[in-house]
């Protein structure tokens, strides 16, 4: 059985949806552990609802190779998935996981990426920007923000009267539908 690790900083829904999507079908694999790096976040809930393991961890307990590595194996981490992550994943963890860390943002990418374009903050972007689509990008983690190879993209149309509010919803549902997906997908191409 693959074991994954979620890495999360806030409400949790992508997360739940992983977890659900690996525990009601038989793909070889689970997720094993949540790391979250705020006290409270709606990920932590979900994942006690749901009996995956949690762990708290500070900034600096996340870039302390001994610490994240010791909890990862303890684990038997075979895979890191980003869902809302807002920390930058330390060298050491880019080379343990050499392409087995993806992530999800919410555009097409490279449009709407970098520091500071996360959640809501997209959203109202790509409204003030008058885009005619937003979409969703699943990309290899790399040192660089939002700049990792592209894995899957998937694009939703952007209406004048679009609210951010609205595209919001629109890019939920392509995560909804297409990241478990994308992840047992790249999960069964790292274990050639």
């Amino acid at each position: 059985m693959k074991k994954i690790a979620i890495f999360a900083s806030g409400n949790g829904s992508n997360a739940e949806n992983i977890i659900r999507y690996f525990r009601e079908n038989e793909y070889g694999a689970e997720v094993a552990l949540v790391v979250c790096n705020k006290p409270g976040a709606g990920v932590l809930t979900r994942a006690a609802s749901l009996g995956v393991h949690s762990v708290v961890l500070s900034r600096a307990e996340i870039n302390d190779a001994d610490k994240m590595l010791g909890e990862m194996e303890r684990h038997g981490i075979d895979m890191v998935v980003l869902a809302g992550f807002l920390l930058m994943v330390p060298d050491f963890l880019l080379e343990r996981y050499k392409g087995r860390i993806v992530n999800v943002h919410p555009s097409l990418l490279p449009k709407f990426g970098g520091k500071g374009m996360y959640g809501r903050h997209v959203h109202e972007a790509v409204v003030a920007a008058g885009e005619k689509e937003s979409g969703i990008t699943i990309h290899h983690v790399s040192e660089h923000c939002d700049e990792g190879q592209v894995i899957f993209q998937a694009s939703v149309p952007v209406l004048p009267t679009d609210t951010a509010e609205d595209v919001e919803a629109k890019i939920h549902a392509l995560e909804r539908e297409h990241f478990p997906r994308v992840v047992k997908e790249c999960l069964n191409e790292s274990k050639s």
